[in-house]
């Protein structure tokens, strides 16, 4: 069987973080393993409070992976801190991980802050050079092109209402910085004339830019979907899909696990995870 290493925050409400990211792997069909780098007590309401987990700790988690069972994918979500950050990048160089699919989790949708500027140039410095994929919602793509030259992607008009040119662009620029493929997703987008529809993600890769489209689902339960399409995507990189088809899948999915309309909670509720398992 296929393995996946998922290195990420604990969410209590097991919407998003570590816990979605294994439901999800064990969905699409590999063995999922964990290191933990943040507790969070959090709902379907929000983040409450968190606590970063020692690097020195997350680095024994990740030693005590890879010398037993080594796996054929990472995905890297919420990191927390420039040490936690360090940390992670030295291990995945150290034992020369593959197939590394990095969701750069920096702020929650509660608008809780979840990586210190300290962490996101490490970030960027450390650990995109490794990545086979980074996939930044378009706030997170906004973020992390402040250091590259571009008054256009950055204004505000673009990044409240990105047009499609605009979303390409940015992918592109976002891709050659920093020397691995990028996912660009949609989801906080505007739905506004022109502009990007909320269920568009954009992939440029060896120069060449495509799109996935997926139908608007009337569904507001949707915390975790990015946790949950990076894994997916991790996930189908270990079972040996390319790139394409590993997005593609992915993709397809997030919205069966939307569109089960899974109602749990008094505020943005999870997805249904096991949308794909046949139950009794």
């Amino acid at each position: 069987m296929r393995t996946a290493l998922t290195i990420a925050g604990s969410d209590s409400s097991g919407g998003a973080g570590v816990q979605a990211d294994l439901k999800t792997m064990i969905a699409n069909g590999v063995y999922g393993m964990s290191v933990i780098t943040a507790i969070t007590a959090q709902n379907t309401l929000g983040i409450r409070s968190v606590l970063e987990v020692p690097a020195g700790i997350v680095k024994d988690q990740m030693d005590a992976v890879f010398t037993d069972i080594f796996p054929d994918s990472v995905k890297i979500g919420m990191l927390g801190s420039k040490a936690v950050t360090v940390a992670v990048a030295e291990r995945i160089r150290h034992y020369g991980a593959g197939k590394v699919v990095i969701d750069p989790v920096m702020i929650s949708t509660s608008n809780t802050r979840l990586l210190d500027g300290d962490a996101v140039t490490a970030l960027r410095d450390e650990l995109f050079p490794l990545a086979a994929l980074i996939t930044p919602n378009i706030p997170e793509a906004w973020a992390l092109m402040k250091d590259i030259p571009c008054e256009a992607a950055l204004s505000e008009h673009i990044a409240n209402c990105p047009s499609p040119e605009a979303i390409e662009n940015a992918a592109g620029l976002l891709g050659d910085r920093y020397g691995c493929p990028v996912l660009i997703k949609g989801g906080h987008s505007a739905a506004a004339e022109g502009s990007v529809s909320c269920c568009d993600d954009v992939l440029y890769s060896d120069g060449q830019i495509k799109w996935y489209r997926s139908p608007r689902i009337a569904n507001n339960n949707t915390h975790g979907t990015g946790c949950t399409l990076s894994s997916a995507i991790c996930s189908n990189l270990a079972r040996g899909l390319s790139l394409d088809e590993s997005v593609a899948a992915a993709k397809d999915y997030v919205s069966l696990a939307i569109a089960s309309n899974l109602d749990i909670g008094h505020g943005k509720g999870p997805l249904n995870h096991a949308c794909n398992i046949v139950t009794k």
